[in-house]
């Protein structure tokens, strides 16, 4: 019992959390690939290839660590050289064509295909993430399982012995009593919690060769309910580096953001000093690749504030308090009101909309991106009609509705539009950067409901999220 129980912590410990740790750094080097070619072939500046070279060699590295993880279970390792051979096709078909027309200054192929076969490399990663997932879950089941078996098992010696022990005084107090008195005594203050107080060792031989065996028992006890502390123990600074971890990540994706916005600055800048000093000796060629500069320096500088933000949630927003919903949708309506103005869009809401306790201007952020998104995706030969309504959910909470006449959303992209930089529609014929409904997301969850898009409504999007009343948010918070 005692091995299968550390054979089970170590599989846990050893091979399945680090091949979790191991999965997300293949994940960054995948990205850092794909972020390195998407750069280098909007700017041509081979600086952008060198995280697509460290992330090729860092994916190397992961996927041999992973292979040494999990190359005992086939399931996880078919997933895995799923994910390579797609990685590599990846490679193969696109980007390194790509990058090889580009430096030649030949036509580059359509991106679509780029993003489609990448596309598959993150659907794989996500297959594997979630396997490893129910896998290290399994294992956490069935070492419960195993435990309790095993504290059980403890308990029934325990009693067996003090059944034992009485039954033998029983029998022979005259001859024995006060060495069982002792060992009574001592039971008595191993089962109160005292494992190492020792069985003394008296009476007759046959006595002590007893007392002797049931100390061994003890010393046994004492030595597994050790290693159990030690792997729960463990387990748990697993847990908090993991916690760090994560935070670490959202402060590095802050200050990069952050360090990004300043050279962008100064490129819009001069090129459009080199536009204004130099236009009259320029083609149209040249004119034309100067405003490709300027738009491109201008998106990314847009797609950096919005990631900003989106790494704000929860970090430097968490002033929780009771908040009225009206006020922050009259916000959200006044920051609209030029959208509303110019797509002459309808909104309809309920008279009043129910308290909750949260973030201010976080709510408001979500009612305007939700609200904005309805306005940005309607449909062109119609005004934008936006209902706004709201029920009573579980546990005295709310569910609220956001349901327009748009374009709408089909149901198999229900998840995918809640993922940060996907999107669903090319740049020319919708602008925004794909973090929107990521951050609403973010923000939901951050404040204890969760988002999702109602795929039995088809005629245009309907978008619900819930949000927990305050008196169940006061419990929560009086409980933590």
């Amino acid at each position: 019992m005692l091995g299968r129980t550390t054979r089970l912590s170590d599989e846990l410990t050893e091979r399945l959390s680090p091949a979790r740790i191991e999965a997300a750094e293949l994940q960054n080097a995948l990205l850092d690939q794909e972020t390195g070619v998407r750069g280098f072939l909007l700017t041509g500046d081979r600086e952008f290839l060198r995280p697509y070279s460290e992330g090729l060699a860092a994916e190397r590295r992961s996927t041999g660590g992973l292979k040494g993880l999990v190359g005992d279970r086939p399931a996880l390792l078919k997933e895995l050289n799923a994910v390579g051979a797609a990685a590599a096709a990846w490679r193969t078909s696109y980007a390194e064509p790509a990058i090889v027309a580009k430096q030649a200054d030949d036509d580059v192929q359509d991106a679509s295909a780029g993003k489609q076969s990448f596309d598959q490399v993150r659907t794989l990663l996500g297959r594997l993430t979630e396997q490893l997932g129910e896998s290290r879950a399994q294992v956490q089941a069935e070492l419960r399982q195993v435990q309790g078996i095993r504290d059980w098992a403890f308990v029934a010696m325990l009693v067996l012995f003090l059944l034992a022990g009485i039954a033998m005084t029983v029998l022979v107090r005259r001859a024995v009593g006060r060495p069982l008195d002792g060992l009574r005594v001592a039971s008595r203050r191993i089962a109160t919690g005292d494992f190492d107080h020792p069985i003394p060792e008296h009476g007759p031989a046959d006595l002590r060769e007893v007392f002797k065996d049931v100390d061994l028992m003890r010393t046994k006890m004492v030595q597994a309910l050790s290693e159990s502390r030690e792997q729960q123990s463990l387990l748990r600074e697993q847990a908090m580096e993991l916690r760090r971890s994560n935070g670490e990540l959202e402060q590095f994706a802050y200050v990069a953001s952050h360090d990004l916005q300043e050279p962008l600055r100064k490129i819009a800048t001069f090129c459009q000093l080199l536009e204004k000093r130099y236009g009259h000796v320029l083609d149209d060629r040249g004119a034309q690749y100067i405003h490709f500069a300027v738009d491109g320096a201008t998106r990314m500088q847009v797609l950096i504030n919005d990631l900003l933000s989106f790494s704000r949630v929860g970090r430097l927003y968490d002033d929780h308090k009771p908040v009225e919903l009206d006020e922050a949708l009259d916000k959200a309506l006044d920051d609209l009101s030029a959208a509303i103005e110019e797509s002459g869009a309808e909104i309809e809401r309920p008279e009043r909309l129910p308290g909750v306790v949260g973030d201010p201007t976080m709510l408001s952020l979500l009612w305007q991106n939700l609200v904005g998104n309805a306005i940005k995706f309607r449909n062109p030969e119609r005004s934008p009609r936006i209902k706004i309504a709201y029920e009573p959910a579980d546990e005295q909470g709310w569910q609220f509705s956001v349901t327009d006449n748009g374009i709408g959303v089909e149901a198999e992209f229900a998840e995918k539009i809640f993922v940060i930089f996907q999107r669903l529609h090319n740049r020319e014929a919708y602008s925004g950067t794909g973090i929107g409904l990521a951050m609403c997301r973010k923000i939901v969850e951050n404040h204890g409901g969760r988002i999702w898009l109602d795929t039995d409504h088809t005629t245009g999007a309907r978008l619900c999220f819930t949000l927990p009343g305050p008196t169940q948010h006061q419990i929560e918070g009086n409980n933590s």
